[in-house]
């Protein structure tokens, strides 16, 4: 076990239906392999879409799922019922920044708005120096390649600084990227975009 072991991973997953076989499978795989590497599941307590069957397929594997809802969201026909541990904020705002919290690593998997929203402000508070945890996008049937794509042209047209290209990682296998998000090392020369030497 590597001495950087990211115990708790907090997930951002599409809870939306009628997705590609691909994706739900993809979804489950990662569930299990965090559960089978002894590590924590932390998500947004859905039942639908990625979301419930990542959850499922940690809980099938004897896992730990922890899921953090907000008020707006805990409703019957969106919750998961049989999670490890449920959390409840008033927002969604409190929510997300209890998911941060409790996590060691992050990832995404494919999603919409929600999960996009999510990647982008883990990825602004590692920029800002909030926290120093690894991201990476678990790029199934090459799903974010055209979000790299314009990450990359931000990079060239100096909208985002070259080192930030480096807080986050991309793999399309599960276990690997795990492995990848514990052999993260903290970005350096961070400070040059908030020092502006």
């Amino acid at each position: 076990m590597s001495e950087n072991f990211r115990k708790t991973i907090t997930v951002y997953a599409g809870s939306a239906d009628d997705l590609n076989q691909v994706y739900l499978d993809a979804a489950k795989q990662l569930g299990e392999t965090i559960a089978r590497e002894g590590r924590t599941l932390v998500y947004g307590a859905g039942k639908t879409g990625l979301m419930g069957v990542l959850a499922d397929g940690a809980l099938e594997m004897g896992g730990k799922v922890v899921g953090v809802i907000n008020d707006g969201l805990n409703l019957p026909n969106l919750a998961h019922a049989g999670l490890s541990e449920l959390e409840i904020f008033p927002d969604i705002h409190a929510r997300q920044a209890r998911m941060n919290q409790l996590a060691d690593g992050i990832i995404a998997l494919p999603g919409g708005f929600g999960t996009f929203a999510e990647l982008f402000e883990a990825l602004t508070w590692a920029q800002i120096g909030l926290h120093a945890k690894p991201i990476g996008l678990l790029n199934v049937r090459g799903y974010f390649d055209p979000l790299i794509r314009m990450i990359d042209q931000a990079i060239d047209e100096n909208f985002i600084y070259p080192e930030h290209r480096e807080l986050f990682c991309v793999n399309s296998d599960p276990a690997l990227l795990l492995t990848m998000l514990d052999g993260f090392a903290p970005v350096g020369n961070l400070n040059r975009w908030l020092e502006r030497p």
